[in-house]
This record gives structure tokens, sequence and C-alpha cells, in this order.
């Protein structure tokens, strides 16, 4: 298990959208990257060498990696660099069933850098590919890039609009939009969405995001993911004040009526 130590490094740009043309263009062999790690069950199927890039658009109150909020707080690395670390650990990945995922931050906020990881890793070291996004950033994605990922890890944080940006600080739209065009695309994806009490736990909010999700056609699986304050203490060492300080998790019991509402939608949940 290896984690790159942090260091300076670009700060962070404008979310504003690549046309596909410009990003076809664009081969760059770094990107700003968190760190790496191997992990199971939480990113994607099987055991999973997970790529963590820095910056993400969204601020959400309940993020347990506020560290990779910026850019600049990640450390300039190679794709060759990523690629050699994912190589060590392919007949392990491989004999678990895993694969490689791409995660944040938020991924699409460097969408070349990404798509050659997915690419590679797909490719040259043969491992069934992931990308873990927001969705916000979804127009930054080309279907080139979308070929190399064989599932789509798509956070869906509310159905609720005010909710969304409360919890975000973006709007809403952008995800639905890119989860559509998965759809359309006939892309696999998981949904996760977090609960938390007294946020995103009102009951017209998960029917929403149960019945958009269950519209869709291409959702294999939904994690209900309950909200914890594992990340406090990450907020406390950047001196951001963590709003949900004293928020309760929600009883199992919470979690699995959230369940049955996805379950009747024909959905896997989990």
């Amino acid at each position: 298990m290896t984690s790159l130590a942090l260091g300076p490094a670009a700060p962070l740009t404008p979310a504003t959208p690549l046309t596909p043309a410009a990003a076809a263009t664009q081969r760059p062999s770094e990107g700003s990257v968190h760190s790496w790690d191997l992990s199971t069950g939480v990113d994607g199927p099987g055991t999973r060498f997970v790529t963590f890039l820095s910056g993400c658009p969204l601020t959400c109150l309940y993020c347990h990696n506020p560290d990779t909020w910026k850019m600049r707080n990640g450390k300039r690395t190679s794709a060759d660099a990523v690629i050699a670390e994912a190589g060590k650990y392919v007949r392990f990945i491989s004999v678990s069933g895993g694969g490689a995922t791409v995660s944040g931050g938020e991924p699409l906020l460097q969408p070349v850098f990404t798509g050659e990881l997915l690419h590679r890793m797909k490719h040259e070291l043969g491992l069934h590919t992931a990308l873990d996004t927001s969705g916000f950033l979804g127009v930054r994605a080309t279907d080139a890039l979308l070929r190399d990922a064989d599932l789509v890890l798509l956070d869906i944080k509310s159905w609720d609009p005010a909710t969304y940006t409360k919890v975000t600080g973006r709007p809403l739209a952008p995800t639905l939009d890119f989860a559509r065009r998965l759809a359309d695309l006939g892309q696999e994806v998981h949904v996760r969405f977090v609960l938390v009490p007294g946020l995103t736990d009102d009951p017209a909010n998960v029917e929403g995001v149960a019945a958009f999700a269950g519209g869709l056609g291409n959702v294999s699986r939904v994690d209900i993911l309950p909200f914890h304050t594992l990340g406090e203490a990450k907020w406390q060492a950047l001196a951001m004040p963590f709003t949900l300080h004293g928020t309760p998790s929600p009883t199992p019991e919470q979690v699995a009526a959230a369940r049955e509402v996805f379950r009747a939608h024909g959905l896997n949940a989990v």
C-alpha cells in the first residue's frame, strides 16, 4: 500500500468544459495526484488500485477527504509513474477480480490525464477500469474516455435541487445530464447515495433519487452509504468548520429502509 507525499502543484483551474476535439488533441504526461492506494469494496468490484487526483469543484459538507479539494495540494506526477506503480499489483488485482479506479477529488477536473490513465490501465495492464465522479463535470468526459471506463461510479447526492446545492455548493442539473448521457451510451453505472439524517434522508428525496436511477436502465448497483464523521479530523487540521458536527449516523433501520425504496424501483441496492 503506497501513498504519495503531498507537494506544491499548479493552482486550481476554473471548471470550464473542454470540447471533445480540444481534449482529444491534448496528451499531457503529468497530472496533480493526491495519492494512490489499494482498496477493497468501496471503489468498484474486487481489490482496486485507486488513483486519487487532486482538485474538486464541489465542497460537500460530509466530504471525508477535503485535503483533495485543491490541485495545489497534490503532487505533479507522470502517467508513467502511476502506471508503473499499478503494474506492481496486476497479478494480485486480477486474481481478486478487481481493477483500477481513477478517483479524487474530481478526476474530470483533469480529463485528459484521467483519460490517459484509464486507457493505459485498460489496454496496457489489462485491468477492469472505473471512473469515480460526481458527474458535475461530465461534459469534460469525451466518449473515448468513457469507452476506456468499464464502469462509472456516479455520486447522486440529492434529488432535491436545493438540498443538492446545500450539500455540494453546486447545481444538480449537470449530474443528471451526465447520468442520462451514460444511459444513452449504455455505460454500466453504480450509483452512490450518502444518507445523512436531517439532510438527505427526507423520504421524497430518497424516492426521487431512486426513481431517477431506476428509470435509467444502466444502473447495476446502488450503494447506500451511511453518513459518518471519520473525516472530521481532516477538516479540523485544515482549520475548516465541519458544519455537520454532531450529526448522527443513520441507524441500520434507516439504511435498510432507504435500500428498500431503491429496490422497489428494481435496483440492486446494497
